[in-house]
């Protein structure tokens, strides 16, 4: 094993997965959110729904397009880095990603086409089921990858045959609980990761004095949810942590950046952690909150780093600053979220510029969230790539070299750059365009031999908020 390959192929792997789960994590939340437009729609008979839904749907037809792309690429680099991997769990993550394309991408595929197309030629309440079977579609893609994911963090119901893990106990791949604070912990990111695009895009038209009537809609809307479920959010993150606590406990201590036994344990707040001399500079700490945080206990004794032997910790650094940007972003969010609803309620948050500003600006936050929780749990399971059964040294492939794998890196960069950046570019022109205002009517027909016709024509009015 060429330990230069398995960097690079590691940093591959770290980049393609950052770029992909953008994606994802933006169309599973906007999904839900058409949903609810088309169900608005459909139940008030209010034309700014329908409007909104349209304008969302090109939206979300590129970004689906994008990720659809960009995840390709996924599979393949299984085979080609990290062979190893894909011979010993073959007969877990196989299934577990079929199981994935047969259920999500089928409902996906299907019911997306009816959405593009069908509006004139499907009843209204069969239309609103294809919205919510797409959402569910992306919902489902989001539940296996988890699954498998879980099960590379907390292998369960398997045995080892003939140098392949062979599953025994489906029941306990899928079922264990550790999917179930890890799925909903994802999904709540998405749909918060949805509401803040939506409430930073109402934001930023009533800052451009454009398309009141559907900015306010989504302002409104996009914060209440959002303060809906981030103190769900923080719950069940709470509940991850108490995972990690209990199956990782070298990724914990990492977290905490916690080098020594500690009875009890204080909660570092922020500091330098230096591996050399383990231990942490300019350390602000908080005694026996650790103990609480770990335990919920004043007195419980909490492990440290060096009860591990070196070759079985974690970096601390990484998942240590990781984590803490994940909470800040989350904290920030909330407080937005809060006190936008709050002066929401008083009919003074349109005339807030300030507070404007700073939802709009605040668009990135989730997926900062987002990307910074997977750096905490991946890099936090090193080095492992199967949790306590297979190292990620001993995971890739054994022939691969380092010029193979650089050259595989820059073209994955070269093309994800090209794809981003022509992407991300239209989906803004498609924002500034903004929505059409046309009291419901089709902004576009889509012609069906060139579906993105459904995004190529900007209304005048349109061109009008410019």
């Amino acid at each position: 094993m060429d330990p230069t390959a398995l960097l690079l192929s590691r940093l591959q792997f770290a980049f393609t997965i950052s770029f992909h789960i953008i994606f994802p994590a933006f169309t599973i939340g906007l999904a839900a959110w058409l949903t609810v437009l088309e169900a608005m729609h459909q139940y008030t008979g209010r034309p700014v729904y329908r409007t909104l839904f349209e304008f969302w749907l090109k939206i979300f037809g590129v970004a689906f397009g994008m990720g659809v792309v960009s995840g390709v690429v996924m599979a393949f680099q299984f085979g080609t880095n990290w062979s190893v991997l894909s011979k010993m769990s073959g007969p877990i993550q196989g299934p577990l990603l079929s199981y994935e394309t047969f259920t999500a991408f089928m409902l996906e595929a299907g019911f997306f086409g009816i959405l593009i197309f069908g509006r004139p030629r499907v009843p209204p309440w069969f239309y609103l089921f294809s919205t919510a079977m797409v959402a569910l579609g992306t919902t489902l893609s989001a539940f296996w990858i988890m699954v498998n994911n879980s099960w590379m963090q907390v292998p369960t119901g398997y045995v080892l045959e003939n140098g392949q893990f062979v599953p025994n106990d489906w029941a306990q791949i899928i079922f264990n609980r550790v999917v179930w604070v890890r799925f909903p912990h994802m999904l709540l990111a998405s749909y918060l990761t949805g509401a803040f695009c939506v409430a930073a895009t109402g934001a930023w038209y009533l800052l451009r004095r454009t398309y009141r009537a559907e900015a306010h809609v989504m302002l409104r809307m996009g914060l209440a949810l959002a303060a809906v479920l981030l103190p769900v959010q923080l719950f069940i993150g709470h509940l991850v942590g108490d995972y990690v606590h209990d199956f990782q406990p070298a990724k914990f201590a990492a977290i905490e950046a916690r080098w020594h036994d500690e009875q009890p344990a204080s909660e570092v707040l922020i500091a330098i952690p230096d591996s050399s001399t383990e231990s942490n500079k300019y350390a602000i700490s908080i005694p026996v909150l650790g103990s609480v945080i770990g335990s919920m206990s004043l007195t419980s004794k909490e492990v440290g780093l060096t009860s591990f032997p070196r070759q079985d910790r974690p970096p601390v650094a990484i998942p240590f600053f990781a984590f803490r940007i994940m909470v800040g972003c989350g904290f920030v969010m909330l407080g937005l979220a809060w006190f936008g609803s709050w002066l929401g309620l008083k009919h003074r948050l349109e005339r807030s510029r300030l507070l404007l500003w700073g939802i709009f600006l605040s668009f990135p936050l989730p997926w900062i969230a987002i990307l910074t929780g997977w750096y905490t749990a991946e890099v936090g399971r090193q080095p492992w790539t199967i949790y306590g059964v297979l190292r990620t040294a001993d995971a890739v492939t054994p022939f691969l070299t380092a010029s193979a794998a650089l050259t595989s890196l820059i073209l994955f960069v070269a093309v994800y750059a090209f794809i981003f950046s022509f992407g991300t570019y239209y989906i803004y022109r498609l924002l500034r365009a903004g929505p059409a205002g046309l009291g419901g009517k089709p902004l576009h027909v889509p012609v069906p031999n060139r579906p993105m016709s459904l995004a190529d024509k900007m209304p005048a009015t349109a061109e009008a908020g410019e």
